[in-house]
């Protein structure tokens, strides 16, 4: 993340927060965030030095006037004027990492080889959501190559218990073993 990103995406979460705006805002960044990944070339046109500021920032009235709070319009707005809007992403990330840290949402990842059942999931979620104490936002991500069994990743930390990593714990035991 970059120091745009954490400045601009705390600047606008302390003003979201003061005014009790904090997750229709943060639903709003994340929607956008979604939209812009799609759409890389609005963003290019955005960040275009060929365009007058004023005339991106009318483009951005054009397109979500009414349709998004003011202050995420604003905030556009601002990027797009100091040149900054390719950093939007990193504002949003900044954003949800305040926002999940002052509502006690722990986001994890969980690594498997198919996708996990609700009922699997479900489980997971309450486990996580006891030993943490905190609310848990599970994501889950296919990776075939782990073969079978969990990793999760939360919070800088990994907690691996996959086949591969067990195969490759096995493999390094028998390099290690002199005969």
């Amino acid at each position: 993340m970059t120091e745009v990103g954490n400045v601009y995406g705390q600047s606008l979460y302390e003003l979201a927060k003061d005014e009790g705006l904090s997750k229709e805002i943060g639903e709003q960044l994340a929607v956008l965030q979604k939209s812009f990944g799609q759409e890389p070339d609005f963003v290019r046109l955005l960040a275009s030095p060929n365009l007058p500021k004023a005339e991106r920032c009318q483009i951005l009235d054009t397109s979500f006037r009414g349709a998004v709070h003011p202050y995420v319009l604003n905030f556009l707005k601002i990027l797009t004027e100091k040149g900054y809007i390719r950093h939007f992403s990193d504002c949003c990330s900044a954003y949800a990492d305040l926002y999940n840290e002052d509502n006690g949402i722990l986001k994890v990842t969980a690594v498997t080889a198919v996708a996990l059942s609700p009922a699997q999931t479900e489980k997971l979620t309450g486990k996580l959501s006891r030993i943490t104490g905190k609310t848990i936002a599970l994501h889950n991500r296919i990776d075939p190559a782990v073969l079978g069994g969990v990793r999760l990743d939360y919070d800088g930390q990994r907690l691996d218990d996959t086949v591969s990593h067990r195969l490759d714990a096995v493999r390094d035991l028998l390099n290690k073993t002199v005969l």
